[in-house]
């Protein structure tokens, strides 16, 4: 969500743009297939999995936080009756979701005319185009709303006005405090009312973001996807209460994508160093494009033994076809795909087992269920009493 926006609201702002894979990939196999993401969003969790799922994905599912309404609380009912009472000479229009949950909790305490009509009398600017959807459902009218769907625009717009210096503004909020964009026009000499309509907080089961976490430290989560800032603040306030926020920020830098809906959701992974990206339209189809062109991006591919191998996440293509390899085969083909061409020791493989063990006859039993999973035993060379490795091609380049 591109601030101030709700968490699991598509954002909007500056974005980062992707390169294209420089290499052909087939087109009967899906981008995202052998590729594990995870979807940390609480709303729309289901909607992004299944356009996941649809590219291929395997998807987990681990909400990072949750909604919790506020249709009853005291502050937003407060807010409520004070705008009813003294209307704002402006009114910023946040969330489409947000507005017209406002609206729904003013209708039943009985002052959703009046607040209506307070908010006929304001100048009212939308952030984007669902709340301005969301104002006409009311039978209101957006004043101004800007191009870029940017809160930054927005509250310059507000800044540049001469007469802010006692201007009443009402600023619907979503989930977030937005202490910058209300202190900016407190600091300008505006009288801010903040309506906040909903808030957030930890999920209510947080297991499957424990799960989700050691998955991600044992390299089993090839991409986690963000749809709000919050998110990935739950994500790490979790993770800090195990004591694994260093780890997890070592395997965010260094093994799994990040893709967010957009630079304010990546602002915090940012903030710690790690390579989030996002789309150039702030869009959960957008994202899952763009997450569609970035990882098999990333995916090794060897020419080995006559054959097109690529590695990907819990899967091996192999001249096209997609070949699913379980973890421990597969962990011993991403290490060999890391040293292409070379010799890796069964006491160097040994270590790369899910477990680890101590016994080497597990090496041999992992390749030669690599090489029935890959269907072209000789993709994987045996080097008498030294180790295994990939049959590269001598005369063929490989693509990192």
């Amino acid at each position: 969500m591109e601030g101030p926006q709700r968490p699991d609201e598509e954002s909007r702002g500056d974005a980062v743009s992707a390169p294209r894979p420089s290499r052909s990939r087939t087109g009967s196999v899906p981008p995202l297939a052998g590729f594990t993401v995870a979807v940390t969003a609480a709303r729309r969790a289901e909607e992004l999995g299944a356009l996941l799922e649809r590219r291929g994905a395997e998807v987990v599912h681990a909400p990072a936080l949750r909604i919790v309404p506020l249709a009853d609380d005291e502050e937003l009912r407060d807010a409520t009756k004070e705008l009813v009472a003294r209307p704002p000479h402006v009114a910023v229009a946040t969330t489409g979701i947000g507005f017209r949950g406002w609206m729904e909790a003013a209708d039943g305490w009985g002052e959703g005319e009046a607040l209506r009509a307070a908010l006929a009398r304001s100048e009212v600017l939308a952030r984007g185009p669902k709340a301005c959807g969301a104002l006409r459902a009311a039978g209101l009218r957006e004043a101004w709303s800007p191009v870029s769907e940017s809160s930054s625009e927005v509250l310059e717009r507000l800044l540049a006005r001469e007469d802010l210096e006692g201007l009443r503004i009402a600023v619907q909020l979503h989930g977030e405090p937005l202490r910058d964009f209300l202190d900016a026009l407190r600091g300008a000499g505006a009288e801010v009312v903040p309506v906040p309509v909903y808030r957030w907080t930890g999920p209510v089961d947080p297991n499957p973001l424990d799960r989700l976490i050691d998955a991600v430290l044992a390299g089993g989560v090839n991409a986690l996807t963000f749809t709000s800032a919050l998110a990935a603040a739950g994500l790490y306030a979790r993770a800090e209460e195990h004591g694994a926020t260093e780890d997890l920020t070592r395997a965010l830098r260094d093994r799994t994508q990040v893709a967010c809906v957009g630079p304010v959701t990546a602002a915090p992974l940012l903030a710690r160093d790690i390579p989030a990206y996002w789309p150039e339209r702030f869009r959960v189809g957008a994202l899952v494009r763009l997450l569609g062109e970035r990882l098999p991006a990333t995916a090794p591919v060897l020419p080995a033994a006559g054959h097109t191998l690529e590695v990907r996440g819990t899967a091996a293509l192999l001249d096209g076809e997609l070949r699913p390899i379980s973890p421990t085969p597969m962990a011993v083909l991403r290490a060999l795909a890391r040293h292409p061409g070379a010799v890796v020791s069964c006491a160097d493989l040994l270590g790369c087992l899910p477990g680890g063990g101590t016994d080497e006859h597990a090496v041999e039993a992992a390749v030669g269920r690599l090489r029935a999973a890959l269907g072209a035993p000789s993709v994987v060379q045996t080097v008498t009493k030294r180790g295994y490795r990939i049959a590269l091609d001598p005369t063929t380049a490989c693509t990192p």
